[in-house]
């Protein structure tokens, strides 16, 4: 790993608790879930250990409660191998939870409350923005305060270090913050909130990749648009790609998108062009989609290269 560049972090860390149903309650009706688990889970989080299982080295920025939850995922990140040197401990404010509800058809509905990640302010960041200088990718997501976000795109943009955005859930971030971001990773829902692709329900990835080409300069440096079982797309100024996606049994959607994204931050960061990058990030994220929950279900490196249809010999890794 010692040649792979270095992605740091700012996110939340929640501590995920999901239910599995048949389907999901109508307003009003009581029902019973076949399973339940409780796991690792904030986009942050997610898209760190995301990263890290693809072969970057990786350094996450977050806050926690001194509840258990806290010890559960300061435990569950170091089981990873991950380091915990800049997951802050908040006194005053619980450790993050995401509730989930997973149906057997594997769609899922996600409520976050955010406890001690709302700590992580710009004035926090600030305080790691020597981790941040000595990144090859900062990695950021819209669960954070909006002002905690604009100033860990300025702090980048000091120190010359490419800015990676993903903005879930969309957030109010100023025009100057989406432009610098390179890329700015959305779904076909956040496209929307951010003026991408407003009409372009059920469009096909090539429109889809036209629209963002056609975004580029004018709303952020470089996008990526995903778009579920369909693949995802991408443009910059060298021009604009697609990526589509294999055909498999989806057990789980909960954390693909974050293991799409921490996978392309990651390969981002060993110098990969944006194009080859999309495509590992999608065959990464259709790996997590076979199996349960978050964390547990990112797939190591050489899967998912193996997966995007190179072998560990063509891996200069």
């Amino acid at each position: 790993m010692g040649s792979h560049g270095r992605v740091v972090v700012v996110g939340s860390l929640n501590v995920d608790s999901t239910s599995y149903v048949e389907a999901f309650p109508a307003p009003g009706q009581t029902i019973l879930s076949h399973g339940f688990r409780v796991a690792l889970g904030g986009k942050g989080s997610n898209q760190a250990v995301a990263a890290h299982v693809v072969g970057a080295s990786v350094e996450l920025v977050a806050r926690i409660g001194t509840d258990a939850a806290g010890d559960f995922a300061l435990a569950t990140l170091e089981r990873f191998g991950l380091s915990t040197g800049a997951v802050g401990r908040e006194a005053d404010a619980p450790t993050g939870v995401a509730q989930i509800t997973v149906a057997d058809s594997g769609e899922n509905t996600i409520i976050v409350t955010g406890g001690a990640n709302l700590a992580l302010t710009p004035a926090a960041a600030e305080a790691d923005s020597g981790r941040i200088a000595s990144a090859a990718v900062v990695l950021t997501q819209g669960e954070l305060p909006v002002a905690t976000i604009q100033r860990v795109a300025e702090l980048a943009a000091d120190a010359g270090v490419r800015f990676v955005l993903n903005l879930a859930p969309p957030a109010p971030v100023d025009a100057a913050t989406l432009r610098f971001a390179d890329p700015l990773v959305v779904n076909e829902h956040e496209a929307r909130a951010v003026g991408l692709g407003t009409d372009a329900a059920g469009a096909s990835l090539d429109a889809w990749r036209e629209l963002a080409a056609s975004a580029v300069a004018r709303t952020a440096r470089s996008i990526v648009v995903t778009l579920g079982s369909a693949g995802a797309v991408a443009a910059s100024a060298d021009g604009s790609w697609t990526a589509a996606a294999p055909r498999v049994d989806a057990v789980d959607t909960t954390g693909a998108g974050d293991g799409f994204t921490g996978a392309l931050a990651a390969f981002l960061a060993e110098g990969r062009p944006l194009d080859e990058a999309l495509r590992f990030a999608v065959a990464a994220g259709a790996l997590a989609v076979q199996s349960r929950g978050t964390v547990d279900s990112y797939a190591p490196r050489h899967a998912v290269l193996s997966s995007a249809g190179l072998t560990d010999a063509q891996d200069p890794a």
